[in-house]
């Protein structure tokens, strides 16, 4: 495979949860600010999720997609106040983001900016804090910080918080490495979208409608009559799968090959073991599904075997 941009040369291995909690620095990503009157009713008619059920307990996961229903970025969104939403995606696309948004603006009450030296965002292992540790999707105050819950098996949490406000009071916690982090979130077949694979994707392959990304009961968005005509009309044929190489692999958001049964793949996110192996989520067909020609230049199928998603998908 090639050597990508992103690609992610770090053995991982997952800390047992029984030491002190550990603490990742995720400074690979970023805060986007949306503010004003209309904040909550300009984004409604950008992202694929239902804003309005956003609250001071309740994070959402919401889909930006081109007219086409690409995901153009996936994005954390936090309820900071009434008409403040605080938007955590990766820094590589802050930028792009936030410009694409400006163009549709217009006449509304909203104001976009991009905060990167305003806020931390780090991720806790375990919970040890002095409140009760929210569910799954849910966002709890901690003194100055906001945490949401993102994965309960192991249970992990987003802490976000102001860059001139101290830490919560915790225990001593071991750092722990962004690329364990990226490994959970393989195990919990959570996307994530950076710049090699922006308007890759139409959201039902990246599993966007099975991890609640998308309210199809909502009104109208961009891109989500392509989007709602997938859900309604038909089988989605490819999709986000895990799977792990058999052997020593290097792959980076962006790669492609084929699996040995003849499928082609494009990686969405990868994380390496200690051993060397690669575990890695690719959108896919599923098995079973039509086989594309994949054409005389194609590499050497990649010795890969396919893994379970801790979610089932649509029949």
């Amino acid at each position: 495979m090639r050597e990508a941009p992103h690609s992610r040369v770090v053995t991982t291995k997952v800390i047992p949860m029984h030491q002190a909690f550990p603490v990742c620095e995720l400074e690979d990503l970023a805060a986007l600010r949306i503010q004003g009157a209309d904040a909550v009713r300009f984004l409604q008619g950008q992202l694929s999720n239902d804003v309005q059920r956003l609250s001071a307990e309740r994070s959402l996961i919401a889909g930006y997609h081109n007219p086409q229903g690409r995901v153009i970025a996936l994005l954390r969104l936090v309820h900071l106040g009434e008409g403040d939403v605080l938007a955590i995606l990766p820094r590589e696309i802050l930028t792009p983001v936030a410009q694409r948004l400006a163009k549709f603006v217009l006449r509304s009450k909203v104001r976009i900016s991009e905060e990167c030296a305003a806020w931390t965002v780090n991720g806790w292992l375990g919970w040890d804090a002095p409140v009760a540790a929210p569910p799954l999707g849910e966002q709890r105050r901690v003194a100055d910080s906001l945490l949401v819950c993102v994965s309960e098996q192991p249970a992990r949490y987003l802490e976000i918080r102001p860059r001139t406000a101290p830490p919560p009071a915790r225990p001593a916690a071991m750092p722990a490495l962004r690329a364990q982090w990226r490994l959970l979130d393989v195990r919990a077949g959570l996307p994530q979208v950076y710049a090699p694979t922006s308007e890759q994707f139409v959201a039902q392959m990246l599993n966007l409608d099975v991890i609640g990304a998308i309210a199809f009961d909502k009104g109208c968005y961009t891109g989500q009559e392509v989007i709602a005509r997938a859900h309604y009309r038909g089988r989605v044929k490819r999709r986000l799968q895990r799977f792990c190489s058999l052997g020593p692999l290097d792959l980076a958001p962006g790669d492609g090959g084929t699996l040995p049964d003849g499928r082609s793949f494009k990686v969405v996110e990868a994380a390496r073991l200690e051993d060397g192996r690669c575990e890695f989520l690719a959108v896919a067909p599923l098995p079973g599904a039509e086989r594309e020609s994949a054409g005389a230049e194609a590499a050497s199928p990649l010795d890969a075997q396919a893994l379970p998603l801790p979610y089932p998908l649509p029949d």
